[in-house]
């Protein structure tokens, strides 16, 4: 484990139990992710990309291996880790500010004021463009908006980690571009350590510093792309040549994680 990490996998498995025996999902994952480092996982649907937010935050336990949060094992969730999901679970009957500030009334020892810990959140909700919604319901904002306060929820107590989970996912293409530069902000302002996991190659592209393709199940680390954006980015960033390449080369390695690379069907007809 390097130094500089704040996050690392060191060569961990993962079964479930089933009625039929264990089902393997993870099989010697190892990776690390630096201080203020961004890393996006992608791969075929069940391989095991969720299974392994929940062995960061804790909720799991390795079978074999370990996972290693700001230098210690992880054996339990941890205050340091936040968390946004698909789904923003806003309660209905908490202002969008109270739904904010939930975390901070869970977590101890943050020593704020209860005016500060609002300042806090009213920081954040302008930061994401909720600035004068903090007295709404859930109910009385869209997709979008809700999956603003969602991420302003997971970053209230300052974690050190910010796990995304399919955040934008159901969403339309448009309002989910516009959250993407809105995560790139707070991600560079916060200065917070992020795992995405995703199905969208070009998210992973536009948000990550290195994008890791996972194989089908038990999953191993099978590809490893370094994305060659700056601190600054736009959308349009997307459709430069290289970035397209870039995709293109996802695109093939998703195909070989579930077994239909064309040119291992061209080889087997060739055989």
């Amino acid at each position: 484990m390097s130094d500089q990490s704040v996050i690392a996998l060191e060569n961990v498995s993962h079964a479930y139990p089933t009625d039929a025996g264990p089902l393997p999902v993870l099989d010697g994952v190892s990776f690390e992710i630096a201080q203020s480092g961004f890393t996006a996982v992608v791969g075929p649907s069940g391989c095991g990309k969720s299974t392994l937010t929940k062995l960061v935050a804790g909720l799991l336990k390795p079978d074999a291996g370990r996972v290693i949060l700001d230098g210690k094992p992880v054996v339990s969730p941890r205050p340091t880790v936040g968390m946004a999901f698909q789904n923003p679970v806003l309660l209905e009957w908490r202002s969008i500010l109270r739904n904010v500030l939930l975390p901070l009334e869970i977590v101890h020892g943050h020593g704020l004021s209860r005016r500060e810990a609002e300042d806090r959140a009213a920081g954040l909700l302008d930061l994401v463009g909720l600035a004068g919604f903090e007295d709404k319901r859930p109910s009385e904002l869209s997709g979008g908006m809700r999956q603003r306060a969602s991420l302003c929820r997971a970053l209230i107590h300052q974690p050190s980690v910010l796990i995304l989970d399919e955040p934008f996912g159901a969403l339309d293409a448009f309002t989910r571009e516009d959250l993407w530069q809105i995560m790139f902000k707070l991600r560079i302002e916060q200065g917070v350590t992020c795992m995405l996991i995703t199905h969208d190659l070009r998210e992973s592209v536009f948000l990550a510093d290195e994008v890791l393709v996972l194989s089908d199940r038990p999953a191993q680390v099978q590809h490893r792309m370094t994305v060659p954006l700056g601190r600054e980015r736009e959308i349009e960033d997307l459709y430069r040549p290289e970035i397209v390449e870039n995709l293109a080369e996802l695109r093939r390695q998703i195909q070989i994680a579930q077994g239909r690379d064309r040119g291992e069907d061209q080889q087997g007809e060739a055989a």
